[in-house]
């Protein structure tokens, strides 16, 4: 089973692959949930937690579903 500082990790990682495959930078997915760059940036490094808020408004800026942020591979 994982710890969640892995599971953070891999949960970051999926959002960046998810913005990246929308042709996203950090700073525009940042303006679309209304936080700064640096907060995506850390959230995709795993040194910051995020709410569930936040969670679905980055799920719905990057038209994808929730639950595919959580599929590790």
């Amino acid at each position: 089973m994982l710890n969640n500082e892995i599971k953070r990790k891999l949960l970051g990682n999926n959002i960046a692959l998810f913005r990246k495959q929308k042709n996203l930078s950090q700073n525009q997915l940042a303006e679309l949930v209304d936080v700064s760059r640096e907060h995506i940036a850390k959230i995709e490094t795993a040194r910051r937690n995020m709410s569930m808020d936040l969670l679905f408004k980055i799920s719905f800026a990057l038209d994808t579903p929730e639950y595919k942020f959580f599929i590790f591979k």
